[in-house]
């Protein structure tokens, strides 16, 4: 029996996805940068744990009006379709005969279910949204959720190159740590996140960890530049 697999994740994955790939990257560059300028590991490490808090925040932030927006625009485009529907009905019914003429049927079945979609506005509406502007309704909480999921991602994200020069004294021994950790994390993740979308999971953590180690050297030689 032939199994069809498809990525049916939730909005969280993504939002995880979001908060956990910036969480690992954007601070390893900083600590990796100041680790070529600096010589004393409170200086990484407070400049990292701001970076994280700001870099939450104003990712958390993204996430809140990213999906703000998103329902407010699926309301307004909504309204816009009950108002056409009230204003202009055979203008939407030709539209609608359109959507379902392009998938083939004859006209006789097109004009069938025309007529009993029309009949409750409800579900011509949702129809209409989702067949003719492609727009899923989103859900009512979605925004702050998001936030949340996606800063608290990045916080756990950030927290792994950080911590290395948590425990050791000079940056040079951190940066050693961290980058072996860092890169170890981002493999991963970049394994599962393409293991859960259905893309190849060993070019993704290739494609991840090369991103990070790129973005955490270009910062280091930067440092040592300025240093």
């Amino acid at each position: 029996m032939h199994e069809e697999k498809h990525f049916t994740g939730s909005e969280m994955v993504r939002d995880v996805v979001i908060g956990m790939s910036d969480g690992l990257t954007v601070p390893f560059a900083l600590a990796a940068g100041l680790s070529g300028a600096v010589d004393n590991n409170k200086i990484i490490i407070t400049a990292g744990i701001a970076e994280i808090i700001a870099g939450s925040i104003a990712m958390g932030l993204g996430g809140y009006l990213a999906a703000k927006t998103e329902y407010e625009h699926y309301e307004a485009e909504l309204a816009r379709e009950y108002e056409e529907i009230e204003r202009v009905p055979e203008r939407e019914i030709a539209e609608t005969k359109e959507i379902f003429s392009a998938y083939g049927l004859s006209e006789e079945s097109v004009d069938s279910i025309v007529a009993e979609l029309s009949k409750n506005k409800d579900h011509w509406a949702e129809f209409m949204m989702r067949y003719e502007l492609g727009l899923e309704k989103p859900e009512v909480k979605r925004a702050a959720r998001s936030a949340f999921n996606i800063g608290v991602s990045y916080i756990i994200g950030g927290l792994i190159p950080l911590l290395a020069y948590i425990f050791t004294e000079l940056p040079a021994d951190g940066f050693m740590i961290s980058t072996v950790t860092t890169l170890m994390a981002l493999f991963i993740f970049g394994f599962v996140k393409s293991k859960i979308i259905g893309q190849p999971p060993f070019k993704g953590a290739i494609r991840v960890l090369i991103i990070g180690a790129l973005a955490a050297g270009v910062a280091y030689i930067t440092g040592r530049l300025f240093n």
